[in-house]
């Protein structure tokens, strides 16, 4: 995936104000209108800077662009940072349904960015001034619960006409059992209402940061065990670690790489509970020395085996 230098296909710099944005978006327009432009690739150049401009013109789009940093160069191959966007508010509005965005666009505001900060006609006022952000958490959080202070970043438009974000810190009780992609509601913490108005809410949405031993998938969860050969092939009770602390497993006989063995009831503490699930991956020992290699070539011989029997080979 190519990184998009917004800033650079509007021929503007990083500080730019609202009002520079949208007046070099509209001379660009012009210049590469596909209906009366006769420069090269103006469709593709005008489809470009549309995308640039809708990120730019918008304060929350602006300031999640630019928490990604200047070190890429347009072009570049582009993978998100773990957890870039963690605490950074955005409000309630439309997303970006059945618009053509590149797929860069997509992987940054494809998870209910707010097209222009407004309500749809659709929604109520109070969803309006809803807020929105997403917290990191570890898969240990959701087994035993935790409260913790929270910061949160809120962008808007300051009197230069530049994008600045304000900082605020609430306390967030971290439920057992939450699992990822779940809202937890913070009642009248969104922005504040206008007139007679309450106030909005504020979703923060779980996302469990990334686990050197455990893969999540809804309530259940994963481990890659190795063992030995001589475990899979004669049995073995072993200890393995789980978010909840160490538990015992039994390795039935003749086993193969691959084998799912599942522990009822251990895995997210949810309403219905999840369940942890083991795959073996059996590892041979390196053999280092002669007498090493004398027990593979013992094995050779004791074993009529051949594994790729059934490529017909």
């Amino acid at each position: 995936m190519e990184y998009k230098d917004y800033y650079q296909l509007l021929n503007l710099d990083r500080d730019a104000t609202q009002a520079q944005i949208k007046s070099s978006y509209r001379k660009l327009a012009r210049k590469y209108h596909p209906d009366i432009s006769k420069e090269p690739e103006a469709e593709e150049k005008f489809k470009a800077i549309g995308e640039a401009y809708e990120v730019l013109k918008n304060a929350e789009k602006r300031a999640a662009y630019d928490q990604l940093g200047n070190q890429w160069q347009e072009g570049e191959n582009f993978h998100a940072p773990p957890g870039w966007d963690a605490g950074f508010e955005f409000s309630g509005g439309p997303d970006n349904a059945g618009a053509n965005y590149s797929d860069f666009f997509e992987s940054i505001f494809g998870h209910g960015f707010a097209d222009s900060g407004q309500a749809s006609s659709a929604q109520t006022h109070s969803q309006a001034q809803d807020h929105h952000a997403r917290i990191y958490i570890s898969i240990e959080d959701s087994y035993k619960g935790d409260t913790r202070e929270v910061s949160l970043h809120t962008p808007s438009i300051n009197s230069d006409g530049r994008v600045t974000t304000r900082q605020r810190s609430i306390n967030l009780k971290i439920p057992k059992g939450v699992r990822e992609g779940q809202n937890i509601r913070l009642t009248g913490q969104g922005m504040p209402g206008q007139g007679d108005s309450p106030d909005g809410d504020l979703y923060l949405q779980i996302i469990f940061q990334p686990h050197e031993l455990y893969r999540v998938d809804g309530r259940d969860v994963y481990l890659n065990c190795p063992i030995t050969p001589w475990e899979a092939a004669l049995g073995a009770k072993l200890k393995i670690p789980t978010p909840n602390g160490i538990v015992n497993l039994n390795v039935p006989k003749d086993s193969q790489t691959g084998r799912k063995l599942r522990l009822k009831g251990q895995g997210i503490p949810a309403n219905p509970i999840g369940h942890f699930f083991v795959t073996l991956n059996v590892i041979l020992p390196v053999a280092e020395t002669e007498s090493d290699r004398d027990i593979y070539r013992a094995m050779e011989k004791q074993f009529d085996f051949n594994p790729r029997t059934k490529l017909g080979v």
